[in-house]
């Protein structure tokens, strides 16, 4: 495997999701079916690219503080994942709601990595929404260049 690939566990949303599209596909959009916008709005936006010694990821997590986020690496999956707590599960303000869309932001990604990634030589850093994540090569895994000998 050659890079960063989305990894996709089985989940029951997941399967829900693609049913919902085949069903579409077929009989026309629902009424009450999620439109891709929506469908977006589940997961953070990523851009992942390659270095000759790194792979890079970056995520927008708008709205998270960084205690909120947590980063695992396991089997050569990493995952990102936050939860964030409802305002009111924090304090009791009194507020009467009309409308309480903004409750909980709860999300997952997983990513796996490709077999030169070095698992040991990740790093991470938060800054205005934006998590980049820095994944270094194993140097022997590294492209270098051999010279012929005369």
């Amino acid at each position: 495997m050659k890079s960063v690939t989305l990894h996709r566990p089985i989940e029951l949303g997941q399967t829900m999701v693609d049913i919902n599209r085949f069903m579409e596909s077929v009989f026309g959009e629902s009424p009450f079916s999620r439109t891709q916008s929506e469908l977006k709005g589940l997961y953070p936006s990523v851009d992942i690219h390659e270095t000759n010694d790194a792979f890079h990821i970056e995520a927008d997590l708008p709205g998270c503080d960084e205690k909120d986020i947590e980063l695992t690496f396991d089997s050569g999956i990493l995952t990102i994942q936050s939860k964030k707590e409802a305002e009111s599960e924090k304090k009791d303000d009194g507020k009467n709601y009309i409308i309480r869309e903004r409750q909980l932001d709860v999300f997952s990604r997983s990513f796996k990595l490709p077999e030169n990634a070095d698992s040991e030589n990740i790093s991470a850093s938060f800054k205005n929404g934006l998590l980049s994540l820095t994944i270094k090569k194993r140097a022997e895994a590294q492209k270098r260049v051999i010279s012929i000998g005369k």
